[in-house]
This record gives structure tokens, sequence and C-alpha cells, in this order.
């Protein structure tokens, strides 16, 4: 079922293309575990079910790490209302709302379809925001869902994740195997350690290169789709200052599941972090809503998105 967002053929092409490349290194890798596990059953296995488990239970995962929990319309019946009216106007399934109990102001969506969704704001996020610039989050978070880049991203992540872990395994292995082990063990353990990084720091900055346009593509379906863009930017201006003055010690926790946030957990000073950021810049992301907003005639409409 297509959504009434506005659809995207360059993020449609950006993520086949990510998911083509990750799935090359795909084949690296596997050949890499099979080296490592000395088993290609075994190898399939690990592989097959992290992922499975990753791409199942995604949404669980990222509630709990942030402490979110589902809640009902007699609790928050302000956000289901605006829940409902985004999806009855984009004509795509309601997703579960979730509430975390955090006050860093920020949201997220999460889910493997349309069909299987969370979409879960922070009670920071709403005590700050007015309800248009709650509405611009909102339609910015379910953009994700219809354009289905929620799910890509979680299998992206999934590589470089695992990639990771080998890593560790494999230092692990030649630390503690116990023995002394010959040239050739210590060869073959280099090379997948060598191989588990590449496939890591590749997926890692092919990760970044799509999230950061896929937040730009969210920016515009979500402007399009309420008919509301300065009301968006409003709400990242806010957003984005407030986070700066959360206490980084704070923000730690968050940084892990920057990429599915409506905007970065980074702080005053992101410093180098910025050139890895999983976000677009907040000027771009500004320069580009007051684009939408001149071509929408916003000024003469305020009301469009009533």
């Amino acid at each position: 079922m297509r959504s009434r967002f506005q659809s995207d053929r360059r993020l449609t092409v950006r993520m086949t293309v990510t998911l083509f490349l990750l799935g090359l290194l795909y084949v690296a890798f596997v050949a890499a575990l099979i080296v490592l596990l000395k088993s290609w059953v075994l190898a399939v296995v690990v592989v097959a079910g992290m992922l499975g488990a990753q791409y199942w239970f995604s949404d669980r995962i990222a509630l709990f790490a942030m402490r979110g929990r589902v809640v009902e319309r007699e609790e928050y019946p302000e956000l289901h209302a605006v829940v409902d009216r985004l999806c009855a106007i984009a004509d795509m399934p309601r997703p579960v709302v979730a509430v975390s109990e955090m006050d860093m102001p920020n949201a997220f969506a999460t889910g493997r379809n349309p069909d299987h969704a969370v979409v879960c704001v922070t009670t920071g996020l709403l005590r700050r925001l007015e309800p248009a610039e709650l509405e611009g989050v909102l339609a910015h978070e379910l953009s994700h869902v219809a354009h289905k880049d929620v799910a890509v991203i979680t299998i992206a992540s999934f590589l470089g994740v695992l990639a990771g872990l080998i890593v560790r395994f494999a230092l692990y292995s030649g630390l503690f195997g116990g023995g002394r082990r010959d040239q050739n063990t210590a060869a073959v353990l280099a090379a997948v350690m060598a191989v588990s990084a590449a496939v890591y720091a590749i997926s890692f900055l092919l990760i970044r290169a799509l999230s950061r346009y896929r937040e730009l593509a969210a920016d515009r379906a979500a402007a399009h789709l309420t008919g509301r863009p300065s009301a968006l930017a409003s709400a990242l201006t806010k957003v984005s200052g407030d986070i700066a003055r959360i206490p980084t010690k704070d923000l730690r926790t968050a940084q892990a599941f920057n990429a599915f946030y409506f905007t970065p957990a980074l702080g005053s000073e992101p410093g180098v972090a910025k050139l890895f950021s999983t976000h677009p810049s907040l000027e771009q992301r500004l320069d580009q809503l007051g684009r939408i907003s001149a071509e929408l005639g916003e000024a003469a409409a305020p009301g469009k998105a009533g």
C-alpha cells in the first residue's frame, strides 16, 4: 500500500545501492566468519540468527534501550490524536505509540514495516513543543516508516554491529585460546580481523551517507504533508538548542541510537563527531524547509494543514 507521503525516488535509489553494496560486504564477511568458525553451517546460523533477531525485535530493543513504553490513548490523548490525524491524512497504518521518560527532547520511529512500526517521543519533547511543532516532528517520523527507510537502516546497522563483535571475538580467541599458536593460525586470525574491521568501516560510512539523506527526505515529506514547514523548522531549532544544553553524560546512552532520532544527541560541541554525523547540519535542514515554505506560499496560507 502506498501512503500519501511525498515519494522520493532518490531515496529509493540510495537505499537500493546501499543494500547492494552491503550485500557484497556480507559475502566477504561470511567468508571470514566461516574461516574463523571453521564451519559454514555454524556461520550461516549465527548470521541468520542475529539478523533475524535484529529485524524482528528491533522495535523492542530500541524501546528497552531508551526506557520507552507503549502508552494507551487514555494516558496521552493529545499525542494519540495527532498520530491518528497524520495517519489518516497519509493513508497509512497506525503505528504503536510509545513514550520515553527522558528529559532529552527527541523522537524516533522503528519497526520492520508500516504494519509493525513504533513511534516514540520523549517526555522532554512533549513538554517543550507546541501542537503544530509536535505534528511536524511526528510527520517526520511517520515518513520514515512510510518510506521504509527505518527497516533499511535497521538491516544496514546489523552488519556493522556484527563485524565489530567478530573483531572482539577474534581478539579474544587470539589472547585466550590456550597454548601457543602457529604462524598459520595467527595469519588467519589477522586476516579475519582485517576483513571484519574493513566491513565495519565501510558499513559505517555507507550508513551515515544514507542516514543524512533520509533525514532530509523525511523533512521534505513532513513539510509537504502538513503544509507547515515553518512549524517543523521551529521544532528543529528548539530541539537542537535544548539538546545542546543537556549534560553530556546524559546524552551518552542515547548516542548509540542517533541514526534513528529526529535530531542527533551530540551536545553543544560535537567536534570530530560532526564529520561522521548521522544527520545533516541544522543549517541544511532549515535552508531546505525555508525553500519549501516559499514554494508552498506558507506565509500566505498559514492554516493549510488545519
